[in-house]
């Protein structure tokens, strides 16, 4: 993903505190357990040089208590003049670190970037649905504002919801078809509101993945009414309800087991890719020093790196992919095939690129 918000990070003069840390607090105890992690770090900062006023400040915004849900991570840069950069991450840092000096420490944050999917739940019954937005910068879906403002939840208006016989005694004939079909024209008009919102939600807003759930007959209606490429980005969720908690245990583990499954197609398509670009047409580069070779050229599109190998060199090349506006990526560090631990898509490449196909490439992260 791109990380134009980070290049703050990067434009202040004199050293930067950088802070990584996992702020969930699901009981008092892990309360009690963040606040004397916190104190730890703070402590060594101080004895590095950072001044007291910014460590306070860092303090307030780690400790605050947060509504969200589950577990999930921040992370926290500051100069001598304050905060420049404060983010919640989606998942809390692979190792908690805390660092004063000259750059910022990015490679903790960089490494939980496969966790940053945007999400768009909807949750359906025959009278509308309720919309919940869940963007990398708030990792619970099921805590806090839905984000979407009016659109956060849809009435359809058209409020002739059951059929003849159900609380009121049997219909016949014709008064029972006419109701019959009064019902079915107002679920249809009400899925046809959900629809006009989840498809303005679409254009306006960067979403990864669209989960479904709710009334089953809903579901279905919504499908029919919304265009083929919505239609075809839904993921049914079975188990929620409109007015229910979301965060009940069968339906969090559903929206859990689906938005893993997403990352993880997501990150196989994106070594795939490198490895084809590798065997294909050389439109990419491997290895630590190739990669800065094209990262000082302007080359690079997209930085890759394996979580867990990364050269020694990694922050300056996260610098350098930050300096020439590359998207970055994190693959699991069981993904193989790429030397040293780091590679680049190129935006072009001529004579002078360094060329490393996938047959001088070893099985393992570093080179043959």
């Amino acid at each position: 993903m791109k990380l134009p918000w980070l290049t703050a990070a990067l434009d202040g003069t004199g050293p930067v505190v950088s802070v990584h840390l996992d702020t969930t607090r699901t009981d008092p105890q892990s309360a009690g357990e963040l606040e004397a992690r916190w104190a730890q770090m703070r402590s060594g900062l101080a004895a590095d040089g950072a001044p007291e006023r910014v460590l306070a400040e860092i303090e307030d915004s780690v400790l605050s208590p947060s509504r969200l849900g589950g577990r999930h991570g921040r992370s926290v840069f500051a100069t001598d003049d304050g905060i420049v950069v404060d983010r919640v991450l989606p998942a809390p840092p692979l190792q908690e670190s805390a660092h004063h000096g000259e750059f910022p420490q990015l490679l903790p944050l960089v490494q939980v970037i496969p966790f940053a999917v945007s999400q768009l739940l909807v949750v359906v019954d025959r009278a509308g649905a309720d919309l919940h937005l869940r963007a990398p910068e708030n990792p619970s879906i099921t805590h806090g504002s839905p984000g979407l403002g009016e659109d956060a939840q849809v009435e359809g208006g058209h409020d002739v919801l059951h059929k003849a016989g159900v609380g009121g005694g049997a219909q016949h004939g014709w008064r029972a078809d006419n109701t019959e079909a009064r019902v079915e024209d107002s679920w249809e008009r009400n899925a046809d509101a959900v629809a006009a919102a989840v498809e303005r939600t679409l254009r306006e807003h960067r979403v990864d993945m669209v989960m479904l759930s709710g009334d089953v007959r809903a579901m279905g209606l919504l499908r029919e009414a919304l265009g083929r490429e919505a239609r075809e980005r839904i993921l049914e969720v079975p188990g929620g309800s409109r007015g229910a908690a979301l965060d009940r245990g069968p339906f969090r583990e559903a929206l859990t087991r689906t938005t893993l499954e997403v990352i993880a197609a997501r990150q196989q398509e994106l070594a795939d890719r490198f490895r084809e670009s590798q065997a294909r047409d050389g439109a990419s580069v491997a290895g630590a020093a190739e990669v800065a070779q094209a990262l000082g050229r302007g080359q690079v599109e997209e930085l890759v790196l394996i979580t867990g190998h990364e050269p020694a060199g990694i922050e300056e090349l996260l610098r350098g992919a930050l300096a020439t506006d590359a998207v970055i990526s994190a693959l699991q560090e069981d993904t193989l095939g790429i030397p040293e631990g780091v590679g680049a898509l190129l935006r072009w490449k001529d004579e002078a690129t360094p060329s490393n196909s996938i047959g001088s490439m070893s099985g393992d992260h570093g080179r043959e």
